[in-house]
């Protein structure tokens, strides 16, 4: 094997109610805290930026569609300014808590893949951070439109990959609804995530590989097996020499 780089970010999505999120902490370096609108509270968030700051894990805001009854996982129809206005809302609500610690931004679920491909959300997302929160690296899917949009404006962009979900021969994620689009063996996460990490590899539903660019690898921490899945991870890129370390995203080219 090939060694891609020496140390990747593993993100978290944490602060959403799932009852280990005090034992996957440890296990991350970035984490990704819930604003409070498709699933969590305010106090919930306040005290994962606190659990963050413990463990010396790098803190983001990860907004998403205030529809706590689809876990945000709906895409909903939204007009791009009220889409920049909701993300911002919800920046400033965990800048509140987290201060001058707040690293990066990631959007959540159906918000994610609507910005990442519609170019009016995406371009109204991108602008938006770079007027009012420049200095944030934006956590985008590698490839999405959303990462180059957000290059363009001048931001600093972490590529995201995505250990615990099954990939599309055009680098999409299958959809949940799709049998198989999760991956739930720990193994087989770790085997993904080496493999990401490594070589910029992974394999799809179909058996092809492609090519994905990664600077930082995803874990849900809502899922069931999150906890043996980030700790067979954080095993297996160690094996293989690769360091858990928060990213510092990739700078627009000049």
């Amino acid at each position: 094997m090939s060694l891609h780089r020496a140390t990747i970010d593993l993100n978290c999505d944490l602060g959403e109610g799932a009852p280990h999120d005090a034992a996957l902490m440890p296990l991350v370096t970035s984490a990704n805290i819930c604003c409070g609108l498709h699933a969590g509270s305010s106090e919930l968030m306040a005290a994962t930026v606190r659990l963050a700051l413990q463990h010396g894990v790098a803190i983001g805001a990860h907004p998403g569609h205030a529809d706590r009854g689809h876990f945000g996982r709906r895409e909903i129809v939204i007009t791009p300014v009220a889409c920049a206005e909701a993300i911002d809302a919800q920046i400033a609500a965990v800048a509140t808590v987290a201060g001058a610690s707040l690293h990066h931004v990631k959007l959540h679920g159906g918000l994610y893949h609507q910005v990442g491909r519609e170019a009016p959300l995406a371009e109204a997302v991108a602008t938006m951070l770079a007027a009012r929160w420049p200095q944030l690296v934006v956590y985008a899917q590698s490839g999405s439109l959303f990462a180059t949009v957000s290059h363009g404006r001048g931001l600093i962009v972490a590529n995201e990959a995505f250990i615990d979900r099954r990939y599309l021969a055009d680098g999409t994620l299958a959809s949940r609804s799709a049998s198989g689009a999760t991956i739930d063996d720990p193994a087989e996460a770790a085997a993904q995530a080496v493999r990401l990490a490594a070589e910029g590899v992974v394999c799809t539903v179909d058996g092809a590989e492609i090519r994905v660019e990664a600077d930082t690898l995803c874990i849900h921490g809502d899922g069931l097996r999150a906890i043996q899945i980030a700790t067979a991870v954080r095993a297996s890129l160690a094996a293989a020499g690769i360091d858990g370390h928060a990213t510092t995203g990739r700078a627009p080219s000049r």
